[in-house]
């Protein structure tokens, strides 16, 4: 039998109120105890679930990077080195020391390439154009004229020095894969039948399909196929313009005429995007097919530069 610890006379003596109530010391140590915990300690001690649920929360919380390890922001515009202590050449020198990197190349073969670096931002609009220089680097270009060919048009584009004229014949030739040329023109009057031929799959990815945007084209074609033969191509490409500037047996009053006919035509395009994309020149570089590439001071010749007469024959 359990002791008892009271004995009955002291029961029968205390109320009930008395007995229910419990001490001022009792009271403060519950009140200590419900408000000293947290509400998810409280929740921990309630539920295992709401523990857990807790846990991972702890587990995947995310965690502050320190600043250097925090993805930086990508550059708006392409870099341009510091010219401030760059190794530079006059015309004369560079094109000196690119002929001896091309010793024992054919002059015909080996041609001079200018590179002008911009300072552009990258989502602009690019600078795309077509120009006849001064002394043209390549006059054997095949063109392709799509018109009528026993029509005046087509008679004209080929007396013009169009390689090949025609429409439905050109457009078999080009679905069996027989591109023979580097250029074409369309009249505005077959444009209708060169959109319904299907071939814009097969001259769109090789940069030969004719549009309005590009100035292939037109009415005049014949004045088109003159402008073209010997033109060059140029187009802006992550901010660098390159494009054939001559042949490796150009005199340097030739690559002078025709480098001054590039530029201003460069600065006349960069100038007609102005509203839309403010475009610089920074550097000038010229090279050849199998040479470095040199930085141009601007200068036609130095203090120390051969005569231009050694460089006139090769």
């Amino acid at each position: 039998m359990a002791t008892v610890r009271f004995c009955p006379a002291c029961l029968s003596r205390t109320s009930p109120s008395t007995l229910l109530r419990p001490s001022r010391a009792a009271a403060q140590a519950a009140f200590t105890r419900t408000f000293s915990t947290t509400p998810s300690q409280s929740l921990q001690a309630s539920s295992p679930l709401a523990a857990v649920q807790s846990a991972n929360a702890a587990k995947y919380k995310r965690k502050d990077l320190p600043t250097s390890s925090k993805k930086r922001k990508g550059r708006t515009t392409y870099s341009t080195p510091d010219l401030k202590n760059a190794i530079q050449f006059s015309l004369v020198d560079a094109m000196r020391y690119l002929r001896a990197a091309e010793v024992g190349v054919a002059p015909t073969i080996s041609k001079y390439e200018l590179h002008i670096k911009l300072k552009t931002p990258k989502n602009g609009a690019v600078v795309r154009n077509r120009m006849r220089l001064p002394h043209p680097v390549k006059t054997d270009l095949r063109i392709c004229v799509i018109a009528p060919p026993d029509s005046s048009v087509g008679k004209a584009a080929k007396a013009a020095g169009a390689s090949l004229v025609g429409e439905e014949h050109v457009f078999d030739m080009i679905r069996e894969g027989k591109i023979d040329f580097e250029r074409c023109i369309c009249h505005t009057d077959s444009l209708a039948k060169l959109s319904k031929s299907g071939v814009a799959r097969i001259l769109g990815p090789r940069g030969l399909m004719p549009s309005a945007k590009t100035n292939t084209v037109v009415k005049d074609v014949s004045t088109s196929v003159k402008d073209m033969v010997g033109a060059s191509e140029y187009r802006e490409r992550a901010g660098v313009i390159r494009m054939a500037i001559g042949q490796l047996g150009f005199t340097p009053e030739e690559m002078q005429r025709n480098i001054r006919a590039f530029v201003e035509a460069l600065k006349k395009d960069m100038a007609g995007l102005s509203d839309r994309t403010a475009k610089e020149i920074h550097e000038v570089v010229l090279s050849s097919t199998h040479g470095p590439g040199l930085s141009l001071s601007g200068e036609f010749r130095s203090a120390d530069s051969v005569p231009t007469a050694d460089l006139s024959t090769l």
